[in-house]
């Protein structure tokens, strides 16, 4: 027996010498990524409201975690923000007056889960993990995926704010409905509030931690005053956001109509399998919709994020006001422009 206990003994410290080891070697590789200049780890996301969410995912990348614990819990501060109405609790409502919320998440190895058409949850990018981690799906919707969030103790509440149910309110009394290519960013400019309430918009946000590994998220609460029933292309797998562990990752903004007829972040991902670099990839992926419909085009705006698995990252859109933050040892909050068609 006391053999047993000896053996048992040098087991759990022999376990956790290892537990130990391993967090200290991500945090050697992280210091060295860091000192000889390299571009690992990093983090980048789309529009303004992505610097404050890199600095969560830095927090988590910079001690040598997971990119996908990062993207996660970068996201998840865009989500909670309640003067953001492009994405999370503070959205602005369909046209019936409902909050519903969509989110997707992707791993270097394919792995991904999503949901959406989600009511009454705050963070629907936890509930999109949970998917891909706790269930054979990848894709949950509407009242099903509600009643998943609920079994794993999410929280159920009312998501329309007052401040986005007046804005509801104000719409009605025209119901007319035409999205306006870069609103978000007019509107921060006047108010400085990110999100508009005739054209909505997501985060996506793709990352690179220091053993190499890429992951990505997207989360949004969709066009305001659209249909019921109504989801972009930010829970689309291969539409809103991709990730290939091998090549790089790719997320989209903009109407997400637009990029769910070209599989757009599949698109830039297979182009950069094809030797083009990020920019050049999400060039390429803007023009096939530009080409395939140049009148449609001169009034709606649809971006496009990458990063390869070097870590190297470029960005293009239709139309000029595309930002994306970037965070890495070198920059804490750059904001750069994408260039654009137009």
């Amino acid at each position: 027996m006391a053999d047993r206990r000896d053996f048992l003994k040098a087991s759990l410290l022999g376990a956790s010498a290892v537990a130990l080891a391993g967090g200290a070697n991500a945090m050697a590789d992280t210091k060295a990524a860091v000192r000889g200049g390299g571009t690992m780890p990093r983090v980048v996301s789309t529009w303004d409201f992505g610097v404050a969410a890199n600095q969560a995912a830095w927090g988590v990348l910079s001690k040598g975690g997971r990119s996908l614990d990062a993207v996660e819990a970068g996201v998840m501060i865009p989500e909670a923000d309640l003067k953001n109405h492009s994405v999370g609790r503070a959205g602005y409502p369909d046209r019936d007056g409902h909050v519903s919320l969509d989110a997707s998440i992707m791993d270097a190895d394919g792995s991904c889960g999503a949901v959406a058409a989600l009511e009454h949850i705050a963070h629907p990018i936890q509930v999109a993990r949970r998917v891909m981690e706790r269930t054979p799906h990848v894709l949950l919707v509407g009242d099903g995926a509600l009643q998943f969030a609920l079994e794993q103790g999410f929280k159920k509440e009312d998501l329309l704010t007052p401040e986005s149910e007046a804005a509801w309110k104000e719409w009605l009394k025209t119901a007319h409905y035409q999205p306006t290519a870069n609103s978000e960013v007019k509107d921060y400019g006047k108010t400085g509030l990110p999100g508009g309430k005739d054209n909505h918009d997501t985060i996506g946000m793709l990352a690179i931690d220091a053993n190499g590994r890429l992951a990505g998220a997207c989360t949004t609460s969709g066009m305001a005053w659209k249909m019921r029933g109504r989801v972009g292309d930010s829970p689309i797998i291969g539409a809103g956001l991709y990730v290939d562990g091998d090549v790089g990752a790719a997320t989209s903004t903009g109407v997400g109509e637009e990029v769910i007829r070209n599989v757009g972040s599949f698109l830039v991902v297979e182009l950069m399998r094809q030797g083009r670099s990020p920019q050049d990839a999400c060039h390429e992926a803007v023009m096939r919709i530009v080409k395939r419909r140049p009148a449609a085009s001169k009034d709606l705006q649809v971006g496009f994020l990458a990063m390869n698995r070097h870590g190297e990252v470029g960005a293009f859109a239709i139309q000029p006001g595309f930002s994306y933050a970037v965070c890495d040892a070198k920059k804490q909050d750059g904001l750069l422009p994408s260039k654009s068609v137009y």
